[in-house]
């Protein structure tokens, strides 16, 4: 019974492992969705360049002009979500806006503990304004589900889809890091676990107006997700 049991976790660990790989490479090769605006990688490089914080980042991307700029969601649409919004990670918050860490220091966003290899997705429908690495944060994601709101995503290890791709609430958009689990933590469905499981950490903020707003008055943190 042991060594049958062993296959059997051996063998959905597998199973695991080959539907992760095949949704990295689906997502590397969809072509199909819209895009609301054409890039401008003369400014965005620019601003990569010389921003030396995310939250300079952030605010010099909201100023970027886009030459199509049609808004995704209307701003009744988005404010009647708020509170409703499902994490974009399963996870649990570690620190809330402007919480102070161990050293002392302070974000105006909330830290999200994760497990290792967690799927990152779109918490409702937006635009990609920028997918990739930045800085010291390692790939960060930020959305716009309307004209004057960006969802900052920072720390993830894999990143999906392009600037100015339209993607629906749910979409995947990244993967966060981590060593491969183990077979019991990878197949686990207990939700009440805490520690070392949840390796990896998700920073994300709101801003709205290029001002930064709380994350817990847009999305659902009464249980873990």
């Amino acid at each position: 019974m042991q060594t049958d049991a062993a296959e059997r976790l051996a063998e959905g660990l597998a199973q695991i492992q080959q539907a992760r790989a095949d949704l990295n490479q689906a997502m590397a090769n969809r072509t199909d969705l819209p895009q609301r605006f054409t890039e401008d990688p003369v400014s965005t490089a620019i601003l990569i360049e010389t921003s030396e914080t995310l939250d300079g980042f952030a605010s010099g991307l909201s100023q970027i002009v886009a030459s199509e700029n049609l808004a995704v969601q209307s701003p009744t649409r988005i404010d009647a979500q708020a509170g409703t919004l499902p994490l974009p990670v399963q996870g649990l918050i570690l620190r809330r806006m402007n919480e102070p860490d161990a050293a002392g220091v302070v974000r105006p966003g909330v830290v999200i503990a994760t497990r290792p290899r967690a799927i990152v997705t779109s918490p409702t429908a937006a635009t990609i304004r920028y997918a990739g690495a930045l800085l010291d944060f390692g790939n960060v994601m930020i959305l716009e589900p309307r004209a004057d709101t960006l969802f900052v995503l920072a720390g993830l290890d894999v990143v999906y889809g392009v600037t100015g791709q339209v993607i629906e609430a749910g979409t995947p958009i990244g993967l966060m890091g981590g060593p491969a689990a183990s077979l019991g933590g990878e197949l686990s469905t207990d939700s009440d676990g805490t520690g070392t499981e949840r390796s990896e950490t998700l920073y994300m903020e709101v801003r709205q107006d290029n001002i930064p707003s709380d994350p817990i008055g847009w999305f659902r943190t009464d249980k873990e997700e």
